[in-house]
């Protein structure tokens, strides 16, 4: 068995809680979870269930996908799941939002930095400091773990990705800001572009904390283009869609714009081009998001999916 390797303490995790140094497979931090190194690679982190405000909440949604749900998920590669989560934990996850929201603690993405259309030209120009993430949600928070780890969003993955699911919080795992006036377009992406597993079997995992609609900035999603393999050509040199090849029009004519109510999940494939329109409102929109994947499916030694820790999912 490998060594078990001092989390640093400036990893975000750490912040959770104290971390020690030991010579056992797990070293704990707070809000009872654990480090434990997965081979030689990275680690992962097994989490408890301890008593927790909203659990028996989100345990009234445990229900798993029905045989329609999951036949319209492997067709499409996205699925809408209205109220998933509990009124008062949306409600308490939105006030947390916005605290967190107007202290803008960094790791954040800036809108100028991603230079979307619609996005400022630098963080000097009008606009510029506007934060488009908080990344590391679950350090910021044990609400926002609570959540990712809870038996409503682990009941319908089992089917999608197997029994054992581990979250990544190399990727996603963050609170997404739209604010009006300096929010921009994504285009068609697919969230693999940049990510580095065995396989590209993720699903994520999104819940709206106030109404995305198509004001305030939806989500629109290409079906079935998680089952075709795209060759290089049909995409620009940052892995986004090209909208002038001739091999992507019909795909791009089949479009499904998605409007969110708060309490609403959307769960879609890794591999599902999909795309979100500006904030054309004058009210911010909120959601958060998490990705998941099967505990066999793992991150490419050396590659940033690899670089941080990983929670493995409770089976109960």
């Amino acid at each position: 068995m490998s060594p078990v390797r001092e989390v640093p303490t400036n990893h975000p995790a750490s912040r959770a809680g104290t971390v020690r140094k030991k010579t056992d497979v797990t070293t704990t931090v707070g809000v009872g979870i654990g480090f434990a190194l997965d081979g030689a690679r990275h680690f992962r982190m097994p989490v408890s269930r301890p008593p927790r405000s909203h659990l028996h909440e989100i345990e009234q949604h445990m229900d798993a996908l029905t045989p329609g749900e999951l036949e319209f998920f492997q067709e499409n590669g996205f699925l809408v799941l209205q109220q998933l989560a509990p009124v008062a934990l949306v409600e308490r996850l939105g006030l947390l939002t916005e605290e967190l929201a107007s202290i803008a603690d960094p790791p954040v993405e800036y809108e100028a930095s991603v230079g979307y259309p619609g996005a400022p030209e630098s963080q000097a120009s009008p606009g510029g400091r506007t934060v488009r993430r908080l990344r590391h949600a679950v350090s910021r928070h044990p609400l926002f773990l609570e959540w990712a780890c809870s038996p409503a969003i682990a009941q319908r993955l089992r089917p999608l990705l197997g029994d054992q699911l581990v979250l990544p919080l190399a990727h996603h795992n963050c609170i997404m800001l739209k604010d009006p006036t300096f929010s921009s377009d994504t285009d068609w992406h697919q969230d693999c572009r940049y990510w580095n597993y065995e396989r590209t079997d993720l699903v994520s995992v999104q819940l709206a904390l106030n109404d995305l609609t198509a004001t305030t900035g939806s989500l629109h999603f290409l079906p079935g283009s998680h089952r075709i393999d795209f060759g290089p050509d049909r995409l620009d040199e940052e892995k986004f869609l090209r909208l002038d090849h001739p091999a992507n029009q019909e795909l791009l004519a089949s479009v499904v714009e998605t409007e969110l109510a708060a309490g609403d999940v959307v769960l879609f494939h890794a591999r599902t081009f999909h795309a979100a329109s500006r904030n054309r409102s004058d009210q911010p929109r909120r959601s958060v998001i998490f990705t998941y994947h099967c505990a066999d499916n793992r991150p490419m030694p050396g590659s940033r999916s690899a670089a941080s820790p990983e929670i493995i999912i409770p089976c109960d």
